[in-house]
This record gives structure tokens, C-alpha cells and sequence, in this order.
């Protein structure tokens, strides 16, 4: 029996508002490619994500485009070859992972060459908001042992400043999503070093970056918008010191291992993030949790409903995730 390619649009509440510089958002929605061989299903999960130019109307065309491929019997070494990186991709590789896992019986991250997971401390997410409704979200995360912080350019010294004093015992990433300019980026960075940052992720717009192989780094800046797929390795030199690897991005798990292993060949550490998505699209990511420097999955715990069966925290402890969920 062919293998039978299926998509769904599904819609998840935010646990009240998510905010970045870009905007805010009160829920998400992903698009789930099901593969079926006989018996045997395998999902992936994956965000459309419009400052890469993807849609939810796009994204599925792309998916659905690879029905006949998928039908055929393609592997994820052959989807790499007929898809760009990216949201779509991105199911049809998890989709295709959990297939294979099923099918022998053996866990995804064992196929993919990997350690077997253990768990792993997530950061969890405060949304930009004024510094005083970021000091109270803080305090209420305290006890959390990573944070993220989301800044959005002017004024985020006193937002890097209250969060610490609500926070006083966390490490801290924030996040700037391209926000920083010429002009605030030293401020900004001296900010985070007198807060005690662990890292700074994207301060920069990613076709402006140039300035961050010119400027001292007293905490390390990390690429996410600036780097995709192990094709833009080459232009991060002397501009980061550590990368984001989001499956969303890279187009899947497969190529997620290859850049993060070439990425730690060349010196760079490694953040292993999401878009904000379910357990579903956290699960495969997770294989990767722990041999990355920062890990950054924390989707489900900002949502008002997740899947069932879901991926465990206990607080900010993430779990491998079960066979029944994915891999």
C-alpha cells in the first residue's frame, strides 16, 4: 500500500498574550503533516513564520505539493534535495522521522545518530512589556532557574534592569529579534553585561549584522534570524559567538544534527530554540537538548491547551518525549 500524505491547519491558545518586538499574538497556529504507511503514522508539526516570508496558506501548499513524492516512498536525504529549508520542510522531515521510528521500532533519536535524551533545563519566555510589568513577570518566574527575555530596542536598559531585580538568582538570554540599532547597541550590550546575561540572542537586523565583527562582545551574541541552514555559517565569523538551531528554520531534524555538529566543529555554541508551537513540534528538538549550551523549548508551558499526550516539565525540567507523542 503507497504511503498516504495528509494536512491539517490547527489553531492553540497563548496563556494570555505573547509579545515581541514584531507584535503581539494570543494564539498560534501550525500546520501537522501526517504521513500513513498501512498501519503505521508519523506526524510533524511546523510554524509558519511570516518574517520568512511563510503563511499558513503557503506553508501547506508546499507540504502538499510533496504528496506524490511522499507516496513514492522518499526519504528525508531526498527531501533535503527537492525543498528549501524551512516551515514545511520541517513537518515532512519530523513527519518522515516519526514514520522511520515506528516502522523499526526504534527511537528517532537512536536513527539520527544521537545520544539518548536525558532531561533538560528549558529557559522560559517573558514577553516584552514595560519595565515594571516585566520586574513583576519576573518575579513570578524567579524560581525558574533560566529566563528569556524578549527587549524591543529603546528603553530595554531599564528592562534588562528590572527583570534582573525581580529575578535576581536566574540567568538570563534575552532576545532583541532584530530590534537594536547603531546607536543603542553598545549601551545596550554594557546593559546586559552589568546584569550578569549569559547571552544575547539577534541584537542586530540580519542584513546589518556587520557591525557585530566590529564592536566588542562582553557577553556572547547568538545568531538566530542572521542564520538558517549550515549554508550561512560562513557569514557569521567574527559576528557570533553561538547560533539558534529552530527546526522551523533548518528545515527538519535532519539537517538540525548536521549544523549543529558543524557548528560546534567551528567553536560556536549552540541554543537549541522554537517557534512557539506545541509538544508536537518541541518533541524533535528535544533529541538535540542536551548537547546544546542553551536550551530554549519552552512553547507548550506558554500555552493555554497543548496535545495529549503532551511533552513533561516539571517547572522548567523538560522531558524526552514518549513514543506515543512522537519518535
Amino acid at each position: 500500500m503507497a504511503r498516504r500524505l495528509t494536512l491539517a491547519v490547527e489553531r492553540f491558545p497563548i496563556a494570555g498574550a505573547f509579545t515581541i518586538s514584531r507584535g503581539s499574538r494570543t494564539e498560534i497556529a501550525v500546520v501537522v503533516a501526517t504521513i500513513t504507511d498501512g498501519d503505521t503514522v508519523g506526524r510533524g508539526e511546523c510554524v509558519p513564520y511570516p518574517r520568512y516570508g511563510e503563511s499558513v496558506e503557503s506553508v501547506s501548499a508546499l507540504i502538499a505539493g510533496q504528496a506524490e513524492a511522499i507516496a513514492a516512498g522518499i526519504g528525508r536525504e531526498e527531501l533535503m534535495a527537492r525543498m528549501k529549508a524551512g516551515a514545511a520542510r520541517n513537518a515532512l522531515d519530523c513527519a518522515l522521522f516519526d514514520l522511520e521510528a515506528k516502522r523499526q521500532g526504534r527511537p528517532a533519536w537512536s536513527i539520527a545518530g544521537l545520544p539518548e535524551p536525558r532531561p533538560a533545563i528549558t529557559a522560559y519566555t517573558l514577553s516584552l512589556g514595560t519595565p515594571e510589568g516585566m520586574a513583576e513577570a519576573a518575579r513570578k518566574a524567579a524560581h525558574r532557574p533560566l529566563l528569556k527575555v524578549k527587549l524591543g530596542g529603546d528603553g530595554d536598559p531599564e528592562r534588562i534592569a528590572a527583570v534582573r531585580a525581580g529575578a535576581p538568582e536566574s540567568r538570563l538570554i534575552v532576545d532583541a529579534n532584530e530590534a537594536w540599532r547603531p546607536e543603542n547597541v553598545e549601551a545596550n550590550l554594557e546593559a546586559c553585561l552589568k546584569a550578569g546575561v549569559a547571552l544575547i540572542e539577534q541584537p542586530l537586523p540580519a542584513d546589518a549584522d556587520v557591525l557585530l565583527a566590529e564592536i566588542a562582545h562582553p557577553v556572547p551574541v547568538c545568531a538566530d534570524e542572521s542564520l538558517h541552514d549550515r549554508a550561512g555559517l560562513d557569514a557569521l565569523a567574527g559576528r557570533y559567538d553561538a547560533i539558534n538551531i529552530k527546526l522551523d528554520k533548518t528545515g527538519g531534524l535532519t539537517e538540525a544534527v548536521l549544523l549543529a555538529r558543524e557548528a560546534k566543529a567551528r567553536g560556536l555554541s549552540i541554543m537549541v530554540g522554537c517557534m512557539l508551537g506545541t509538544s508536537l513540534g518541541m518533541a524533535p528538538a528535544a533529541l538535540l537538548a542536551n548537547d546544546a549550551d542553551f536550551v530554549d523549548l519552552d512553547g507548550p508551558l506558554l500555552l493555554a491547551r497543548d496535545r495529549d499526550p503532551p511533552l513533561h516539565y516539571d517547572g522548567s525540567l523538560m522531558y524526552p518525549p514518549t513514543p506515543e507523542l512522537w519518535g
